[in-house]
């Protein structure tokens, strides 16, 4: 069998060498599997008596949106069908570094890209430390090149026409986008921003909102029952996600060392250890208890096929928390406010954020950051106008023109009426497929082009970009560098199942890096 685990792996290569053989050893993601990767894994086994590949595993995949396209068992199957290709193995660590010093092959093979032993990222020298600490050569192959830029700008839908110039994320997007995209990086570098974000680690971050779970019923489709007008699904299979205040306190983990999560769980079918278990280890939950109801669950009913959602069900008490509950909130926040350096409130009116918790955040947090979500539950009920001197609001499009009482005026004008009367210090509002407007005290604006050109899901998008602008904003980022990150997320976001996992800062960097090529 061709597929092994590593440790099989490293006692197979052992037994190989001491025969006199030679193994060479290519490792990579391998997602996209095309010519350009059979040609090097053809020219890599002429190297050697033996080829061994290895893959990465999904969890340290950092090639941006909807990345790995195929799993790692997948893509292992994939590279083992290969003729040229005698093992295969599923990497254990985020780089090749730690796979070198446990296999020992003869040689490290790599392609002629690499060649110039130049990378952005740092991990190729690591690589080669590791190779040279423990015996192992380094080659290079040289073949056709592919551009995995081309293919990943293809992943997001775009109809590249040939060019006399090198495919870059760019040409996947129209002519206005190209050039607001040229613009900014002719101001704002790649290095100024992954500074920035770095910046934001030793922010103590405190996130208090509704935490939801989200349930996915996936189901086909029957057909129309015979005796009424209903439509029959057969089920298939179902995935459970943290969301809400949960999926926020996760994102923002992957920018501040330092998360303090404010939450609130029911009595009735708490799913505590559930949400325990999908918390980053950066999270520190405080959880307070209703007696009178359940952890908020939405639970939506796909049509598997098409990625269509039918229909939902709520189940959740939207009442106010009891008084003794809410002294008990109130109290804490009082405390835990004062000694963070950021309060990210996200309040998606199911009980939990009354106008006395309200109260205690406007008074007592040292950068009060604010989405107010409108959902079917509150419609019409839970508008950003209940805040006041709030440091940073985010809201989407049909949030701020329901507040602002306002459907057809120039967002322009809905924005600057909304942080007018909310006495805010900023405020960016997402337009969907027309990116986003911002506008902050000082009179600054930016308007940014929307960076996704396809959308897989866009539940908890607008969760993730709020967990990574409200830190940006507390932390001086310059507004249109918000903006910038923000749109960045958000591609990222609804190329993402839900709550599936978070957007990671390493494939948001990455991704910003293809953007600014």
């Amino acid at each position: 069998m061709k597929i092994r685990k590593l440790d099989d792996l490293a006692a197979t290569i052992r037994r190989l060498r001491g025969e006199g053989k030679t193994v060479a050893l290519c490792h990579g993601c391998f997602d996209l599997l095309h010519l350009g990767h059979i040609k090097h894994l053809q020219m890599a086994r002429a190297v050697a008596d033996y080829l061994c590949v290895t893959i990465s595993p999904d969890r340290f995949v950092d090639k941006g949106p909807n990345r790995p396209f195929f799993t790692e068992t997948l893509r292992a199957e994939a590279l083992a069908a290969l003729e040229c290709v005698d093992f295969v193995g599923i990497n254990e660590w985020p780089t090749a570094e730690e796979t070198l010093r446990t296999l020992r092959p003869t040689y490290y093979v790599k392609g002629q890209e690499f060649a110039g032993l130049q990378d952005k990222t740092g991990k190729l020298q690591r690589e080669l430390v590791a190779a040279e600490e423990s015996g192992v050569a380094l080659r290079f192959t040289h073949e056709i090149v592919y551009s995995s830029t081309k293919l990943i700008a293809q992943l997001y839908g775009a109809n590249l026409e040939a060019s006399s110039h090198p495919v870059t994320l760019r040409d996947a997007y129209p002519a206005p986008t190209r050039e607001y995209l040229a613009e900014f990086a002719s101001r704002h570098s790649l290095r100024d921003i992954a500074s920035r974000l770095e910046g934001l680690r030793g922010l103590r971050a405190l996130v208090l909102g509704d935490g939801i779970v989200d349930e996915y019923h996936y189901c086909s489709t029957l057909g129309r029952a015979k005796k009424s007008p209903l439509v029959v699904y057969r089920y298939q299979s179902e995935e459970v996600f943290a969301g809400g205040a949960f999926a926020i306190a996760n994102h923002v983990a992957n920018l501040c060392d330092e998360v303090r999560l404010v939450t609130l769980l029911g009595a009735q079918d708490s799913r505590e250890e559930f949400v325990r278990g999908k918390l980053r280890p950066g999270v520190r939950p405080k959880f307070f208890y209703r007696a009178d109801g359940p952890t908020v669950v939405k639970r939506r009913y796909i049509e598997q096929y098409l990625n269509q959602k039918s229909f939902e069900v709520n189940y959740l008490n939207d009442t106010h928390v009891p008084e003794e509950i809410e002294r008990e909130i109130v109290a804490y926040v009082e405390a835990e406010a004062p000694a963070h350096d950021i309060l990210l409130l996200s309040d998606f009116g199911h009980g939990l954020i009354t106008p006395r918790i309200i109260a205690a955040a406007q008074r007592c947090a040292r950068f009060l950051a604010v989405n107010a979500q409108t959902n079917a539950a509150n419609a019409g009920h839970n508008l950003i106008t209940k805040y006041r001197q709030p440091h940073f609001i985010c809201l989407d499009e049909p949030e701020a023109r329901l507040a602002a009482q306002d459907r057809f005026g120039p967002i322009r004008e809905v924005a600057g009426r909304l942080l007018r009367e909310t006495s805010a210090g900023s405020l960016i509002v997402t337009l969907g497929k027309s990116g986003s407007f911002g506008i902050n005290a000082r009179g600054e604006e930016s308007c940014c082009p929307v960076f996704s050109t396809s959308v897989l899901d866009t539940v908890g998008a607008g969760d993730a970009y709020f967990a990574y602008t409200a830190p940006c904003v507390a932390a001086g980022m310059p507004w249109p560098m918000v903006s910038f990150v923000g749109n960045a997320v958000g591609a990222i976001a609804v190329q993402i199942v839900c709550n599936r996992k978070p957007v990671e800062k390493s494939e948001l960097l990455d991704f910003l890096h293809h953007l600014l090529k």
